[in-house]
């Protein structure tokens, strides 16, 4: 049985025990059974937990199986229609159960809006040499979420349920010989659905003939991370409208203590945690506005105040991720294993050399689409504050 069947099956066996007090001896047997269900309960606990802490972790063969997978392999495969090895084996994997229009490539893969030319430098151009040295990258924002620690589930089919504990039995201290009285733990559930988020990007003919190479790390590498981007903003503001999940920032209520600093914010939101009995690894994410502003604290005898001090020596990431709210700069403080991060699908990328924009240069228009969603399990696992 999983756990949420284990579960049920207590709370019906509590029920019988309940209409069972006047009969001692069906009441002890299912006494007797509850307490096995506890056991098997437990051990179904710790079973999915160490589940879920392998899901959020590489698999390694994985990993190794990926660093030989080229998406530009598996763009002009699908292209020329013989789409094989390792791009083949993923396509079909990826593709079991599911509608796909081009070639699904791995989530850890992502394309981003802009055309790429080998005629213009800057759009191209310049990956297109005799001898091309090393990529030199662009400045773009780090991927605060899961750096954190996020819970991130891939393969999902299907709309998916994450049953929850929302409340436990209550202790009574109760006189000699009388009856004690009964209570049981409450669930509730979190529901995760399919969100699509999606981009698109141009390739010239004479970029993908003279250099699969270059081409290769501009996929990756320069457009790699914006779907995921996506995600991140995604997971810190979210609106819930439009197509986007909800993030932290819309579905938690901001904190209202009075105080301003820095510091004493920080001490506020960590205390929010605590009230609730929140605990394991945590930290704060907020963005370089201030963080600048942090590091500038000086004590009454003008010595520069820490970092570490001010946070109270949680890890502390700054992201440009994190939008300023009018004039502040919001700072959150989370228990970041309780953020899920649901992936349905790896990046679905339609392969159009029929679009008007490439038709007659002999290119290729590619569409890309991401299906995933962002879920808060505990509330309160996290709390945030505009300073």
């Amino acid at each position: 049985m999983n756990l949420a069947h284990l579960q049920e099956t207590r709370a019906a066996k509590i029920a019988e025990m309940r209409a069972a007090t006047g009969n001692a001896e069906q009441f002890d047997k299912l006494e007797g059974e509850v307490r096995a269900l506890d056991r098997d309960i437990k051990r179904a606990a710790t079973l999915a937990e160490f589940e879920r802490q392998a899901d959020a972790q590489p698999d390694a063969h994985a990993e190794r199986e990926l660093r030989n997978y080229s998406v530009a392999r598996a763009i002009q495969g699908q292209l020329s229609g013989k789409l094989d090895g390792i791009e083949g084996e993923m396509h079909a994997e990826l593709s079991k159960g599911r509608e796909s229009r081009g070639v699904m490539i791995p989530t850890s893969v992502l394309l981003e809006t802009r055309d790429q030319t080998v005629g213009t430098s800057t759009a191209g151009g310049y990956t297109v040499a005799t001898n091309l040295g090393g990529l030199i990258d662009r400045l773009r924002p780090t991927l605060a979420v899961q750096g954190l620690g996020a819970t991130v589930l891939s393969g999902l089919t299907g709309f998916l349920d994450l049953p929850k504990l929302t409340g436990g039995p209550t202790a009574y201290w109760i006189g000699e010989d009388a009856n004690t009285t009964e209570s049981a733990s409450t669930f509730g559930m979190l529901s995760m659905s399919p969100h699509t988020v999606s981009g698109e990007m141009q390739l010239s003919r004479r970029l993908m003939l003279q250099n699969a190479v270059a081409l290769e790390s501009v996929l990756r590498a320069d457009l790699g991370f914006v779907l995921a981007q996506a995600l991140d903003k995604a997971a810190i503001a979210g609106t819930g409208t439009g197509g986007q999940p909800t993030g932290i920032l819309t579905q938690i209520a901001q904190d209202g203590t009075a105080n301003t600093s820095i510091e004493l914010v920080a001490a506020d939101l960590i205390a929010a945690l605590e009230i609730d009995d929140v605990s394991g690894t945590s930290g704060f994410l907020t963005n370089p506005k201030l963080m600048s502003r942090a590091r500038k604290r000086v004590d009454t005898n003008t010595r520069s105040v820490p970092i570490s001090e001010t946070f109270y020596d949680e890890n502390v990431v700054a992201t440009n991720q994190v939008a300023s709210i009018s004039t502040k700069e919001p700072l959150i403080y989370g228990h970041w294993s309780d953020l899920v991060i649901g992936y349905w699908s790896g990046v679905d990328v339609l392969l159009n050399p029929y679009h008007v924009d490439v038709a007659s240069k002999g290119g290729v228009k590619l569409h890309a689409f991401l299906d995933a969603d962002i879920a808060i399990r505990h509330e309160e696992a996290f709390a945030w504050k505009a300073v």
